[in-house]
């Protein structure tokens, strides 16, 4: 997942990169992002995320929720529940819809929870 030779530290906790290979996120059988322009977010302490393009996520799968979190490195998340295959798993995906000023670059971008297999 990781490994590309052009790596962006955003600062001495996270370091984005693109994933070098072509990114699916699949959840009961179903495909639901699959893209050539995904990032991964190395954070310290956390296990590396991709982040779909929104563009490239089957949003018609995804319903917002009011569920909201507040990280103090990248700002607030907005959540999705995801339905597909015939299941349903709340809160399955995430959005920094306005990050803050230094982590921009995953604007636009969407992350999912462990459940939802990522594979690049």
């Amino acid at each position: 997942m990781s490994g590309t030779a052009n790596p962006h530290k955003i600062s001495e906790r996270i370091t984005i990169e693109a994933p070098g290979t072509h990114a699916r996120a699949s959840f009961n059988g179903e495909t639901v992002a699959e893209s050539d322009n995904a990032l991964v977010l190395l954070e310290n302490g956390y296990q590396p995320r991709v982040y779909f393009p929104q563009a490239d996520v089957r949003m018609n799968l995804l319903s917002r929720t009011d569920n909201e979190t507040h990280c103090p490195f990248k700002g607030d998340a907005a959540y999705w529940t995801l339905t597909a295959g015939g299941e349903t798993l709340e809160n399955a995906a995430w959005a920094y819809l306005e990050p803050l000023p230094e982590i921009t670059v995953i604007a636009g971008h969407l992350s999912f929870a462990d459940a939802v297999k990522v594979e690049s």
